[in-house]
């Protein structure tokens, strides 16, 4: 019989008024739902607040200033209480039972440090058909090495560190280059986890301009390696 999951589930939201109150209930309604559900409002200006506060008393709300997510993110890591943590977008979805079958693997596979599932992204409804066709080329199934799509220890993940807060993409690709510098041992499993919204104001579609995220990603991997073969 599976052990109590003390997990928490980490939310930052930023505008998120129009999917938050899904994302959080894609939480809530896991066959083993998470014991601590922490959403940081990272200095929204919409209705975001108050489409949180209507979960009370089963979230906890932090309010702060825009620093982005990777911010908002290590905001709620440092405040999480339970042993395990897990990360979800605000405006995508988990899979019902998530928590349940990547806790189940870990309980089996106890040397596994990090524990992914597939992900599939849908198109949001709200958007235009001619949108809807034009994006239906990238509705696919694939590995889900994001933070969405993860399980991990709170330990472990800080032995790892805290997400670059000087990122504003690509944030969990550059700690997940730094969990396989450090050899940290993942699975991968073949069920779907990860539900990623398409939509209009994806943080890919509207900052093009901080694609040089990736290039810094990209170099400090490379001087982590150098370093390493010194």
């Amino acid at each position: 019989m599976m052990k109590s999951i003390s997990v928490t589930a980490v939310i930052p939201a930023f505008n998120a008024e129009k999917y938050l109150a899904e994302a959080i209930e894609s939480v809530l309604s896991q066959t083993h739902r998470p014991v601590e559900i922490i959403i940081v409002d990272d200095g929204s200006t919409d209705e975001t607040v108050k489409v949180a506060t209507n979960f009370e008393p089963h979230i906890k709300l932090i309010r702060k200033k825009n620093m982005g997510a990777a911010a908002a993110r290590n905001v709620a890591v440092k405040m999480a209480s339970c042993e395990y943590l897990a990360f979800l977008d605000a405006d995508d979805l988990w899979a019902k039972n998530k928590t349940e079958i990547q806790f189940s693997y870990i309980e089996a596979h106890p040397e596994t440090n990090m524990v992914f599932g597939l992900t599939e992204q849908f198109i949001s409804p709200e958007l235009p058909d001619e949108h809807q066709h034009n994006l239906r080329s990238e509705l696919q199934k694939m590995p889900g090495f994001l933070a969405g799509a993860m399980l991990i220890k709170k330990n472990t993940f800080l032995k790892v560190g805290l997400f670059n807060e000087k990122l504003e993409l690509g944030e969990f690709i550059d700690w997940y280059s730094r969990a396989k510098d450090m050899g940290l041992s993942y699975h991968v499993l073949d069920e779907v986890l990860l539900k990623r919204r398409i939509h209009t104001t994806n943080m890919g579609i509207y900052k093009k301009q901080h694609l040089k995220d990736y290039t810094s990603i990209l170099r400090e991997a490379l001087a982590r390696k150098r370093k390493a073969n010194n």
